[in-house]
């Protein structure tokens, strides 16, 4: 049996304990408005509640005081009157009638006291407390003290009585000692009384001022779940403003700003829907010649025939590849204008540099001689390179399009103190002053214009120049002689960039 139990023992496997972790407060939770609003009216009002009681409390025992101690008072002038000296001796002539009445209480114990000026006893309890600093408290008057008898709490009023009258200014007579206590039961009693006269009544009306302040917040929020159904009622196709006169005031920066949401949303899906029908327009002539080539080239027999057509389509297929990354391009630029386009301090004059030594084969197989005077120092700017180098192919894509052969297209970079230019010229046929609004616009070719394109070029510079606040505008080119090729100049105007102090 005992190996049985040890073997079972060693058999057995070790337990691990699971222990999940501390869940950490989600700061991204969302929170209850009416909640919130509530906390924060509540709050203030259970707080202010123990406090309303705690000076209640003490207001009440300031009110049950007064009476004893107008009573008290009554009592120490009666003694004061009683007491006289005769033959230089103190003395009381309280009858006991007086002293029956005096101590008369079926509640409180009261205590009454005559000393002489030398404290000598003269009448009453001879255990009586002594006031401290006698010398601080006026003769004839009546003061007020809390001190205990036998380790009970008492009120003692308490006075000095003169024996004679003063003879001369300065004169100090001998003064005798009136003390009168009592217990404290009649005046918590009171105090009590007046507290559950105050406190119990407020029971009674917390919660129905609870009741009231949430019936009040559900009242008043109505407003957001009416705003909510209306908003949900809508079709997913309706995308008209909401109207501002339906909700209160405070609502109405909200509304008017969810308005504004909407209009920027259906203006994104207008230009999504004009996007699409035109890149669907665009890509039917590419696509169609590509079917042509192509059910050419399958009835053709001879070689040559074939490989013409071949050649015919991918003329075809490279024109549809260009329009489709152009209008790729031109949707990163318009829909997503600050996706992964972060912009960061860079010198346009070697972006400019770069860009032109990609393009100089395609200038040498168009026979276009293509320079690029950059300026002597660094021209700092904040842009994003790559989307720069998309804006300056674009340029020079187009300006190599329309110059014909031995004709020559300039890239240049220049600054000065708040601005950094880019500049594209070419000995082309010119625009217009007439078109150059216009040639911008997608899709948009100039009337008589032969080169090959798909309108997006100026359309993606445009959207990139907007990126980077740069201004684009539209020159004859000033260093071109030839009335037949006037030529063009492109000018990307970009704010200079500072470093900082």
């Amino acid at each position: 049996m005992e190996n049985g139990f040890a073997g079972s023992q060693a058999d057995a496997a070790p337990v691990a304990l699971y222990v999940p972790p501390n869940p950490e407060p989600d700061e991204n939770m969302q929170h209850s408005l009416f909640g919130e609003i509530l906390d924060w009216m509540l709050a203030p009002l259970l707080l202010l509640w123990p406090m309303s009681i705690a000076i209640t409390y003490l207001v009440a025992k300031s009110i049950a005081n007064q009476p004893f101690d107008h009573a008290l008072e009554d009592s120490v002038t009666v003694l004061a009157q009683q007491v006289k000296e005769v033959d230089g001796r103190v003395i009381s002539r309280l009858p006991g009638s007086a002293r029956d009445i005096l101590r008369a209480d079926d509640v409180d114990s009261v205590y009454f006291q005559i000393t002489g000026p030398q404290a000598e006893h003269v009448d009453g309890d001879r255990d009586m407390p002594q006031p401290l600093s006698p010398d601080r408290y006026r003769t004839g008057r009546v003061h007020f003290r809390n001190d205990s008898m036998n380790g009970t709490p008492v009120r003692i009023a308490f006075s000095y009585v003169n024996l004679r009258p003063k003879s001369a200014p300065g004169d100090e007579p001998p003064a005798a000692l009136v003390q009168v206590a009592e217990t404290l039961d009649k005046r918590a009693q009171l105090a009590n009384e007046i507290i559950k006269g105050v406190i119990l009544p407020q029971f009674i009306i917390l919660p129905i001022v609870l009741a009231l302040v949430w019936f009040a917040l559900a009242r008043g929020l109505s407003p957001l779940a009416q705003l909510q159904e209306r908003i949900r009622a809508r079709r997913p196709d309706d995308l008209s403003p909401i109207d501002a006169r339906q909700v209160p005031e405070e609502i109405s920066p909200l509304v008017g700003s969810l308005n504004d949401m909407l209009g920027r949303l259906s203006q994104t899906i207008e230009m999504q829907k004009r996007f699409i029908a035109d890149a669907a327009h665009q890509m039917k002539t590419p696509l169609a010649g590509m079917r042509m080539q192509s059910e050419l080239a399958l009835r053709q027999k001879h070689p040559d025939e074939i490989h013409r057509s071949l050649e015919q389509l991918a003329t075809s297929s490279e024109s549809a590849t260009r329009l489709v990354n152009q209008l790729l391009a031109l949707a990163r630029a318009e829909h997503h204008p600050h996706a992964g386009t972060a912009l960061a301090a860079l010198d346009l004059n070697a972006v400019a540099r770069d860009t032109v030594r990609e393009w100089v084969q395609a200038s040498m197989a168009a026979r276009i001689d293509m320079g690029f005077e950059g300026a002597a120092a660094p021209v700092p700017i904040e842009g994003n390179a790559v989307m720069l180098r998309e804006l300056l192919s674009n340029l020079i894509d187009n300006a190599l399009r329309y110059t014909p052969a031995r004709g020559s297209v300039t890239v240049r970079v220049r600054q000065d103190e708040e601005y950094a230019v880019l500049e594209v010229e070419d000995t082309g046929p010119g625009i217009a002053p007439g078109e150059r609004g216009h040639v911008f616009e997608r899709f948009y070719r100039v009337l008589g214009s032969t080169a090959q394109g798909s309108g997006l070029g100026l359309a993606i510079v445009r959207e990139i120049a907007q990126q980077h606040d740069a201004e684009v505008d539209i020159f004859h080119n000033p260093h071109s002689s030839s009335a037949r090729w006037p030529g063009s100049q492109f000018r990307i105007t970009f704010p200079h960039h500072k470093e900082p102090a």
